[in-house]
């Protein structure tokens, strides 16, 4: 008679070891199982560790933003609350004469800046990016301009071009007469740019450099090889090579460039220059929007015309660069 009782253990050993394999991973160990408190603190704790950003972003950014759209639609003034206006401010915009002096001003010095604070840093960069002994100087003395203050950089310009400042005392020297440099429309406008670009030389050099960096020292050699000089592998091998930065440099110069108001300011003074005829958006905005009576609302309008402005020349400058990729 056949005994049963060796397969019933062996079935009893195949279940439990089923049972320990169904316990463990496939790796050997133990199948760990995130129970529902555990999944909840996952989840939670990267908000937890966002929220500071959030807020200071939302209190200092978003706020602000949408507050600034829903007073463009009211009357608001310092310390009246206003009611709604509809487009009123906006279509006041179209016939107020200052605000296309202001944007004719504010377009002039984007085309006037933009295209020096692409090209003189890249040469610039490409100066200092020689390793030659006391180039740190030199590199330092070039990022200097960055980091010092404004306001500091405007005082000294107005020392240097007003009419008894340091440039027209050399004129005189020479017998050259004053030029008006800082009362005449035009020169005051000239000048204010050459203050943007001198003190953006450097920050934008950075930039360069670091997509210089990136440029193989073989592309170069291949040129020379073929007898290309230096303008020439300037041309064929490093403006292809830092294309992207230079688009890069020419969309934050251009918004940077649109929205100038401290060279102006600090240049001209509060009322704009000559007859405010070297009045800026932003200058504009300064204006009308604060004092006991500012026009809150309108000022508003104005800062939301900027904007759409600002990111139209963005998605201009990402399309053209799209359209050369293609």
């Amino acid at each position: 008679m056949k005994s049963t009782t060796a397969p019933r253990a062996l079935s009893s050993d195949s279940a439990a070891a089923g049972s320990t394999s169904r316990s463990f991973g496939s790796g050997g160990g133990p199948r760990r199982g995130r129970a529902p408190g555990i999944r909840r603190q996952h989840t939670v704790s990267p908000w937890l560790f966002a929220a500071p950003g959030l807020l200071i972003v939302g209190t200092f950014s978003l706020y602000p933003f949408l507050s600034t759209v829903v007073n463009s639609f009211t009357d608001r003034r310092t310390l009246i609350a206003g009611s709604f206006v509809g487009l009123d401010n906006f279509r006041e915009l179209l016939h107020d004469d200052m605000f296309w002096i202001g944007l004719r001003n504010s377009t002039l010095y984007m085309l006037g800046v933009v295209p020096a604070l692409v090209l003189l840093p890249l040469l610039l960069a490409l100066l200092v990016q020689r390793q030659i002994p006391g180039i740190g100087f030199f590199r330092s003395a070039f990022y200097t301009p960055v980091v010092a203050s404004i306001v500091v950089v405007g005082l000294i310009w107005v020392w240097l071009l007003d009419d008894r400042g340091l440039v027209n005392w050399l004129l005189g020297i020479v017998g050259i007469d004053r030029i008006s440099f800082l009362s005449d429309q035009w020169l005051l406008l000239l000048s204010a740019m050459t203050v943007t670009v001198w003190k953006g030389l450097g920050y934008y050099m950075i930039i360069y450099l670091a997509a210089l960096a990136n440029v193989p020292r073989e592309l170069h050699e291949a040129a020379s090889v073929d007898g290309a000089g230096a303008v020439r592998r300037f041309v064929t091998v490093t403006v292809p090579a830092v294309r992207s930065t230079m688009v890069l440099v020419g969309a934050l110069s251009s918004v940077a460039a649109f929205k100038v108001f401290s060279e102006v300011y600090l240049l001209a003074g509060p009322s704009g220059g000559p007859a405010g005829e070297d009045t800026t958006l932003v200058m504009l905005v300064q204006r009308m929007g604060t004092g006991l009576s500012g026009r809150v609302g309108y000022a508003s309008a104005l800062s939301v015309v900027i904007f759409v402005v600002t990111v139209a020349l963005m998605l201009l400058v990402l399309r053209a660069d799209r359209k050369e990729d293609a």
